[in-house]
């Protein structure tokens, strides 16, 4: 199998009733064209790692569950490794449509005025172009709060701050795989908010997504809640480690590659 300069990863925790009908939309001629694919299979106890095994997917099992953050950053430094230009971070359970994927990539190697690439491209569900998509109370306020965080720190409106499909030029996902420069937990509004604070190229698109069908979201039940109280305080310490401490300053702009 020929590599291409894209790899998605797409990290995956007993996504049986879901990943199958992901993995075939992602063996459309006009994916498998541009990108290889590999699944980060979080311990799964049901039959998600037979049906990847299924398909033309690449695999990594963990032995026991490493939770979604840390399966992105091993994701990551595979993909430092082999040497992949972009990375597509994507969801196993149907919500992120495959027709995200082109529209990403395309955003990736396309400049600005100035001659800069993108270096963190979020598919937005909340911006002209986007598909409908209802948000329950508790996530709109969430929601509200990280826009109002990072306009505050940053002085840019990000309407999707928690969006988890996201294109990666390789200073970013090389920048992302190294110690303690990921949240291993729930990488989310202040990754953003530390891609930005660090000068990294952070660009918006409109994106198809949908509502989970089947299985559980890590987001279900009460946890919303909780993961907006550890969101909150997690963006503040980002915030305190970049503009207080000036921890990495300006890593954006430079080759993180070779720090």
């Amino acid at each position: 199998m020929d590599r291409k300069d894209l790899l998605i990863i797409m990290p995956a925790y007993n996504e049986e009733k879901n990943i199958q009908k992901v993995l075939e939309q992602l063996e459309r001629p006009e994916i498998m064209s541009i990108a290889d694919v590999l699944v980060m299979n979080d311990a799964s106890s049901d039959s998600t790692g037979r049906l990847v095994r299924e398909h033309r997917s690449r695999m990594v099992t963990h032995v026991y569950g490493l939770g979604y953050g840390s399966g992105l950053q091993l994701g990551y430094k595979y993909a430092v490794r082999r040497k992949y230009k972009y990375v597509i971070q994507m969801d196993a359970d149907g919500q992120h449509d495959v027709c995200n994927v082109p529209v990403i990539y395309k955003r990736l190697k396309e400049s600005d005025e100035t001659g800069r690439y993108p270096d963190v491209v979020l598919a937005s569900r909340f911006i002209e172009g986007s598909s409908d998509f209802p948000v329950p109370v508790v996530k709109r306020v969430a929601f509200a709060l990280f826009r109002f965080m990072i306009r505050r720190a940053t002085g840019r409106r990000i309407a999707d701050p928690t969006t988890g499909l996201q294109g990666l030029s390789r200073n970013a996902f090389s920048y992302y795989s190294q110690y303690n420069h990921f949240d291993d937990k729930y990488p989310d509004a202040n990754m953003i908010m530390q891609m930005l604070l660090l000068q990294f190229q952070v660009v918006e698109v409109p994106a198809v997504m949908h509502m989970r069908t089947d299985g559980q979201s890590m987001h279900s039940g009460l946890k919303p809640v909780w993961y907006m109280f550890r969101m909150f305080f997690s963006v503040l310490a980002v915030v305190f480690r970049i503009k207080v401490l000036r921890i990495d300053e300006g890593a954006g702009l430079k080759n993180v590659e070779g720090i």
